[in-house]
């Protein structure tokens, strides 16, 4: 029966979405345990972790009817199984081979989900290699005699028990590509195995189903290892057979029926909680349950909690307005209701958290790829994968550390003679790390390459007429030019470099997140990018601040103390305005009335606020205020969508008395202090109003 959108389509095609979502995960899993493999610190675990991932792609795809997914996989997935069997060893010829296997699986994978085809022959080289490998570590006992023969061991170890395991699968098992041979493998790992066949379900020759399943198997297994582990040999499979598990010896069942639910919360049997008594009681484990939820269902419960939460800074601020003896209850109700609020936002970005090891997994394929296209040997290590992030800067990210990895590749590391030459190791390193630094996310992308010619880059400035004849510049200026849109060091145009495109972009994207980004190079010693990054890009922690009669937001993180200043602590410093004297400390005074053309602020130092605020490329600073207001988490709306870009604002937002406030650029202030003040009015001239501004708070 044909399939329709409203009948068994529409659940099909999200069962198919599913399965490309989990494949994502796998293919990450999977890169991330071939790299361990690679760089020496992976284990028995880790191999069977890649075969459980390769396995569980190809029992989706076969589910699917992706033929060429499943052909592909098998064969991969085969020589994983040799490896666990050491038959075949992980040496570094073979592991290359996996890394391989693992990009052309990415790729086929990627090509079933966008419904493209791919070349007729894609991936047989690959495949052929690696039966290659098969067939010089075949057994020579053959595989059907291995299954069939009957092996039996008596217990060795005290306190081992002998399990009876039943096991029928289904016919949608075996079509799904799973192989009952595998399964028997993999108990026999566990302890001594004898097998029994069951035929007598096999029907007579004319109504026999070449794709049906009618054989059951029956294992006695003697091993000490505990019952979860035989429910994890079968775990792949646990839905599509008939699975009982019994102790003979006890006479008790240890897991009945069809298997359909988690096999670790099976209770223990009474006998072999008897024979445990002297040992500790192990803890239960505890289930990590999760759901699916469609990331537009996501962004719209972010969206409704932030305009809950300035609903409640509205009613938090008219709450103020009435005798607390009058109405007790309501002033309550509105703190509890300010409390939950907070409370519901924390809970909703953490389900939008995500951690950069979706993007740092696709980095070494990127160094792999690159790096042999250059002739060039290169490792990429890579820390702190775990990081969790805001998933719309997630999003955002793969694109300026690609960028970023190939101009490392292409422009900083040498090649392997050349490296040798200047006493180098032949292997070039990158590495890739993040952090968590005060609030925000930092990453850093750092080499052990050559680093920054800084005569060769401003030479070609100049010649690109991007920098003035004869100027004189410092090494971080020069160091920054690197980042001007047409700029190139290449001497030669390829389909890597050589176009003024990469670098540029880099910087456009990350500030467009909120962010910033810094080189620090060593010429002939490396370099290192840094990019620093907010967690999120929907609320901030800030502090309220007037200035005359606009109100500011400083980010809470950024600031380190407020305090009066007295007189003696003031130092005018020719062509650089004020310095703050504070604990044998000097720091630059900023006027945030000069810097955005306010007017009718406090002029005096002494006689309004100095906030010491601090980032990374500006250090520590001391921003001049006339009042703090008060201290509130602040939902962001974007500036440049619903207005104009302002340099040295990051956003704005809806104040309780539903006025909008800009959220400063801490980072930026230093610099607009350093410029010379436009003749015409100033974008927050322009901007700045005391009257609610309605139309930004529906636009966002």
């Amino acid at each position: 029966m044909p399939m329709n959108s409203e009948g068994e389509g529409y659940p099909l095609a999200q069962f198919r979405k599913t399965y490309f979502e989990e494949c994502t995960e796998l293919l990450d899993a999977l890169q991330s345990n071939l790299d361990m493999l690679s760089n020496g610190s992976g284990d028995a675990e880790t191999l069977h972790a890649i075969f459980r991932s390769v396995h569980s792609i190809k029992g989706g795809a076969g589910a699917f009817g992706f033929a060429g997914l499943v052909t592909f996989s098998h064969v991969f997935e085969s020589l994983l199984d040799a490896m666990r069997e050491q038959k075949v060893s992980a040496v570094p010829e073979i592991v290359q081979l996996l890394l391989r296997a693992s990009d052309a699986l990415a790729d086929i994978v990627n090509a079933a989900r966008s419904e493209q085809s791919l070349d007729a022959g894609f991936g047989a080289e690959i495949v052929a290699a690696m039966e290659e490998v098969l067939a010089g570590a075949a057994d020579a006992q053959p595989e059907a005699a291995e299954a069939a023969t009957a092996v039996t061991a008596e217990p060795e170890v005290t306190g081992e028990r002998r399990y009876r395991i039943a096991f029928t699968p289904h016919s949608e098992m075996l079509q799904k590509a799973n192989e009952p041979l595998l399964l028997v493998r993999q108990l026999r790992r566990l302890g001594g195995v004898s097998v029994e066949v069951d035929t007598s379900r096999i029907p007579l020759l004319a109504a026999l189903d070449p794709e049906a399943a009618y054989l059951g198997w029956t294992f006695t297994l003697d091993t000490g290892a505990p019952q979860s582990a035989i429910h994890e040999v079968f775990e792949f499979v646990e839905d599509d057979c008939d699975l009982l598990v019994t102790l003979p010896e006890a006479g008790m069942p240890v897991a009945a029926a069809t298997v359909t639910a988690t096999p670790e919360f099976v209770a223990e049997p009474a006998a072999a909680s008897v024979a445990k008594t002297a040992e500790p009681a192990a803890a239960v484990p505890v289930a990590t349950q999760s759901i699916r939820v469609d990331v537009d269902k996501v962004d719209r419960l972010v969206n409704l909690v932030g305009e809950l939460v300035i609903t409640q800074a509205m009613l938090t601020e008219q709450g103020t307005l009435l005798p607390a003896d009058h109405y007790p209850a309501l002033i309550q109700g509105i703190e509890a209701l300010a409390q939950s609020a907070r409370e519901l936002q924390e809970s909703v970005m953490a389900i939008r958290a995500q951690p950069v090891k979706s993007v740092f997994a696709r980095m070494p394929r990127v160094v792999r790829d690159l790096a042999a296209t250059l002739g060039k040997e290169v490792r990429i290590v890579t820390a702190g994968e775990m990081t969790e992030i805001d998933k719309t800067v997630i999003e955002q990210l793969n694109d300026p550390l690609t960028h970023m990895i190939r101009n490392a590749l292409d422009h900083g590391i040498e090649g392997p003679d050349a490296r040798v030459a200047a006493g180098k190791p032949r292997q070039g390193t990158i590495h890739l790390s993040a952090a968590q630094r005060s609030g925000r996310i930092v990453i850093e992308v750092s080499d052990d390459g050559r680093g920054i010619n800084r005569e060769k880059v401003l030479a070609k400035a100049q010649d690109r007429g991007l920098v003035p004849p004869g100027a004189s510049l410092s090494e971080e200026e020069i160091d920054n030019l690197i980042f001007l849109p047409s700029f190139s060091t290449a001497d030669v145009v390829s389909n890597i470099s050589g176009r003024g495109v990469g670098m540029d972009v880099v910087k456009r994207n990350v500030q467009s997140l909120g962010g910033r980004i810094t080189v620090h190079s060593r010429f002939g010693a490396g370099s290192r990018f840094t990019l620093s990054l907010p967690l999120t890009l929907a609320v901030v922690d800030g502090m309220v601040v007037s200035v005359g009669k606009e109100t500011f937001i400083i980010p809470l993180t950024a600031i380190i103390e407020s305090l009066r200043p007295r007189a003696a602590d003031i130092h005018p410093v020719i062509g650089r305005g004020n310095v703050l004297a504070l604990r044998g400390e000097y720091l630059p005074l900023i006027p945030l009335h000069k810097c955005f053309e306010v007017e009718g602020a406090i002029s005096d130092p002494c006689s309004g606020i100095v906030i010491v605020v601090q980032s990374e490329s500006a250090g520590r600073v001391g921003v001049m205020v006339d009042e703090l207001l008060g201290q509130q988490q602040v939902v962001v709306k974007s500036l440049e969508a619903n207005y104009d870009p302002v340099d040295g604002i990051s956003g704005a937002t809806i104040l309780g008395n539903g006025r909008v406030a800009l959220i400063l650029d801490i980072a930026r202030l230093r610099e607009i202090d350093a410029e010379p003040r436009p003749e015409k009015p100033s974008p927050i001239q322009q901007f700045a109003t005391s009257e609610p501004r309605e139309e930004i708070t529906h636009a966002a």
